[in-house]
């Protein structure tokens, strides 16, 4: 079969490493790719905004399925119009993508379909907000209702805080995604991604993660995209996988197949575990990035006989096997990341750090520029390991990344700290 994934960073490099281990893929194509995905297929330059174009691409290749990595895409209807020309695409619908498309939308579900959330109130206009702010009192969390790349959420500490991300957001500061707020109650807990498999009717749950958002050791400073990651969460119990998939993720698949928009790929729920159980933070309608890095490594089954059977309505005849080893990721970025950073430094050492045992580094914003290795964005390495235990997988991530040499780089030293703690 000939394979199109869709996307250039983190979580598409770690999809094509697994993908591209598969009997079944005959050939992987990746647009637009990154230099880490270029040594497992065929980077294509390829406008993915442009339905028509990629259409005509997978014709003229013969793809057999497309995978698209990140949201954009989705909520932008792309799986829709591969479907309408009769190609099999891995991913929701724009309708069904709508869950992580309007934060307003999958609250108000929540609200309706019971699934256990924060209590919230949406507005467009900052006085209302700010009235509500102040009759709530802090902690609170304010979003953007849209797509905005990591950045419409602040949990702010302070009334003062919250007023500020209002003025920011409904100001221009995210755009088009920024012009209707979700405020909600914050939630006291521990934060969990939980991921499950959907066909359009059936659910299956797929390994556990944690990821780490604050930007420094000890979560502190602003919140990334997601500064590493670990798997499994030790958090996540058997017993409460079962209630996660009871209570949230199955009546959101109900509740989306009753509206006509049956929901088909993966669905991550950010989870915060508390004292009553899991809650429903968010929805992302896509792999999590970098969730995907430690998934991937973990996954013992074939993924694309998975993806495929998804896409079909058949996730019933396919068992999804995972590795007995934890798998940790740490991400090194570009000094000033999550704000303005300078591209172009050189990056070197990859080699070196994977040649230790159980370690492989994907990239997430390199480039190639005159044949040497580049940062080219703010979040540039995982570099990822295996190991019997999460604290075993730690250790190794952190030798392989004494082994890169990126001087204009940095990360965090405490990834998966609470999970060592466990013992």
């Amino acid at each position: 079969m000939v394979i199109l994934l869709i996307g250039s960073g983190g979580r598409e490099h770690a999809l094509a490493w697994a993908l591209a281990r598969s009997p079944r893929c005959e050939r992987l194509l990746i647009a637009p790719g990154n230099p880490g995905t270029a040594s497992l297929g065929t980077n294509v330059a390829l406008d993915v905004a442009d339905h028509g174009a990629v259409i005509a691409f997978c014709r003229a290749q013969g793809v057999g399925l497309v995978v698209v990595g990140p949201e954009a895409p989705l909520v932008a209807g792309l799986v829709d119009d591969l479907a309408a020309a009769g190609i099999r695409a891995f991913g929701p619908t724009a309708a069904a993508a709508r869950l992580e498309g309007s934060k307003a939308f999958t609250k108000e579900l929540c609200r309706e379909a019971g699934i256990p959330t924060a209590a919230f109130a949406r507005f467009t206009a900052s006085e209302p907000a700010k009235a509500h702010i102040r009759a709530t009192g802090a902690p609170i969390v304010v979003k953007a209702d849209g797509l905005a790349a990591g950045k419409g959420v602040v949990v702010a500490q302070t009334v003062a805080e919250a007023e500020a991300a209002v003025d920011a957001m409904l100001g221009g500061a995210l755009g088009a995604a920024g012009a209707e707020l979700v405020i909600e109650r914050c939630l006291v807990g521990e934060e969990a991604s939980f991921f499950a498999l959907c066909d359009g009717t059936r659910a299956v749950a797929l390994a556990s993660a944690q990821d780490h958002k604050r930007v420094l050791d000890g979560d502190r400073g602003p919140n990334t995209g997601g500064m590493g990651a670990y798997s499994p969460a030790p958090v996540m119990t058997p017993e409460l996988e079962a209630r996660a998939m009871r209570e949230i993720v199955e009546p959101t698949l109900a509740a989306m197949s009753a509206r006509g928009t049956p929901y088909r790929g993966v669905l991550y729920a950010g989870l915060m575990i508390t004292a009553e159980g899991p809650q429903l933070i968010e929805y992302n309608c896509r792999f999590g990035d970098p969730e995907t890095q430690v998934l991937m490594p973990r996954l013992a089954s074939d993924l694309v006989e998975a993806l495929v059977a998804a896409c079909d309505g058949r996730l019933d005849t396919c068992e999804i096997r995972w590795r007995e080893e934890a798998a940790l990721t740490v991400v090194m970025a570009a000094r000033g990341y999550p704000g303005p950073v300078e591209k172009g430094s050189g990056v070197g050492g990859i080699e070196a750090a994977e040649a230790l045992p159980g370690v492989t580094v994907f990239h997430a914003g390199t480039a190639l520029k005159d044949g040497a290795l580049v940062a080219s964005g703010g979040r540039v390495l995982n570099v990822t390991a295996l190991g019997a235990d999460v604290a075993q997988a730690r250790e190794r991530a952190y030798a392989a990344v004494e082994r890169i040499d990126w001087p204009e780089g940095f990360c965090r030293r405490d990834i998966g700290w609470r999970a060592v703690a466990r013992g």
